[in-house]
């Protein structure tokens, strides 16, 4: 029977799902994979049990990794390093204003990666040809974000969990400062912003439910009628519906 495995391709990073496609794994076991950019070499790290997925518009397990298998991976690590060096060489003699980040080799070696960050838009036509003539392959070269090169790289959150990111979002959706005010979250860089430096993922986690608890309420700043005592609103609980009213009596509290 079928099943749906999360494998990952380096240690902390992120889980992709894959059709079992009736092999015989386990968790921990070490798989060679089928994915958009080729072969893969990856190692189960759990068990999927999510109906809403559906299993056939995954990718699948090829088979079970041999212990070649781990050899070809692991020579493929030394040399994706090797070419990391190269292509940062090549890039410096073309002059590109790039930082390249790091390499990776699809399993079969029939092509080889490169993520890079830039200020602007680079054009790496040179550096492709000269790369490709030098390895033999396909060449692909990534610009990324620096939201995108968190997840690549991964790490430990201002939560104390692993990133998001890295973790489990299948794609990075827009953050907004709009979010945090929402939130009446403080809006200190060191507390909304992530390790990448943009506003945290997990602003627009529960947005939705501030904007509907929102409704109704008062700003801070308005003045407001209580008891026939004008007031001035001091802070809003949105997600309890109140808020602090200061009046020339004290403060009182106000249920919506």
């Amino acid at each position: 029977m079928d099943k749906i495995y999360g494998v990952v391709f380096n240690n902390g990073g992120k889980i992709y799902n894959f059709n079992s496609n009736n092999i015989e794994v386990a968790l921990k076991d070490n798989v060679i994979v089928e994915t958009e950019k080729g072969i893969q070499f990856g190692k189960i790290v759990s068990v999927v049990n999510d109906e809403s997925i559906e299993i056939t518009t995954l990718k699948p397990v090829l088979r079970k990794a041999t212990t070649e298998d781990y050899d070809i991976y692991m020579d493929n690590l030394k040399e994706a390093k090797k070419a990391l060096n190269k292509a940062r060489e090549v890039a410096e003699e073309l002059d590109l204003d790039m930082n390249i980040i790091d390499a990776n080799y699809t399993f079969d070696r029939k092509q080889l990666l490169f993520n890079f960050l830039a200020d602007e838009r680079i054009d790496f036509r040179n550096l492709a040809k000269k790369l490709a003539f030098i390895y033999k392959t396909r060449i692909e070269l990534r610009q990324i974000g620096v939201r995108d090169k968190a997840r690549e790289i991964g790490g430990i959150g201002i939560c104390g969990m692993k990133l998001c990111c890295n973790n489990f979002l299948n794609h990075l959706d827009s953050v907004s400062m709009g979010m945090a005010k929402n939130q009446n979250i403080s809006l200190n860089p060191n507390k909304i912003n992530g390790n990448c430096g943009r506003l945290l993922c997990c602003l627009a986690y529960e947005d939705n439910e501030y904007t509907e608890c929102r409704k109704g309420l008062p700003n801070v700043g308005d003045e407001i009628l209580l008891d026939n005592e004008k007031g001035k609103v001091k802070s809003v609980d949105i997600l309890n519906k109140k808020c602090k009213i200061e009046m020339e009596s004290g403060i009182k509290e106000k249920n919506f």
